[in-house]
């Protein structure tokens, strides 16, 4: 593991860096098309398929993003795994009649607003309704199947609240993030960000925005 690597983008200064195991795992990571990368994801997809949609994982599948997640290998830290289905969904209506204006009369091509991760990790909050979510990440994935793995903290272990890098989830605000778009992967989907192109939700979020803007505020000296 101590081999010296060099970047393309220093290597004209004669810079070396060492590379630890974890960012020899995250290479491999990064080369998802690589043949030990493909016999990997397809042998793990085929024992994941075989498994419950929801369960525990002795130990994170990818422990160099798990712990760049916040994971860590202490008590209080478990690892959930969950199958999801892949695509779109069909509209729940008789014989595809919605009843409505041509306008909202789609049935078969209709996309949900949030990303399968953030979906994910709603599954696993609402059946672990003890724990906290902390964040998720990809594990792999065939036709019909994502699969992912939850990171989830118990608020109430010792070695959780008196860690003072993990204590912060303990309060009773962070209850269910997961449902709320707390999360990294939940909040891709509520138009945050800075610049021109995220002006709506200038304040929060859009309906906040719109409040502000539809509501009239007559202030004077009281």
């Amino acid at each position: 593991w101590e081999t010296i690597f060099l970047f393309p983008s220093v290597r004209h200064l004669g810079e070396s860096f060492k590379m630890g195991a974890y960012k020899y795992v995250q290479e491999l990571w990064r080369k998802k098309q690589s043949d030990v990368m493909r016999f990997l994801l397809r042998v793990r997809c085929w024992q994941y398929r075989n498994l419950s949609a929801i369960h525990r994982a002795p130990r994170p599948t990818r422990p160099e993003k798990a712990h760049r997640l916040g994971y860590k290998a202490k008590q209080g830290d478990v690892i959930y795994r969950i199958r999801l289905r892949r695509g779109g969904r069909k509209k729940p209506v008789p014989k595809g009649a919605t009843y409505g204006k041509p306008v909202h009369q789609g049935v078969n091509q209709m996309k949900f607003a949030r990303n399968l991760q953030s979906v994910a990790e709603e599954r696993v909050g609402r059946a672990c309704g003890a724990l906290r979510v902390l964040n998720s990440y990809w594990v792999g994935q065939d036709s019909t199947y994502k699969f992912f793995e939850v990171i989830l903290v118990d608020p109430f272990h010792k070695a959780v609240r008196h860690d003072a890098e993990m204590q912060w989830i303990c309060k009773p605000v962070m209850k269910h993030r997961e449902l709320r778009g707390r999360t990294a992967a939940g909040r891709k989907s509520r138009g945050l960000g800075k610049g021109h192109l995220h002006h709506k939700t200038t304040g929060g979020s859009w309906r906040a925005s719109w409040k502000r803007r539809n509501t009239l505020s007559l202030r004077r000296y009281r």
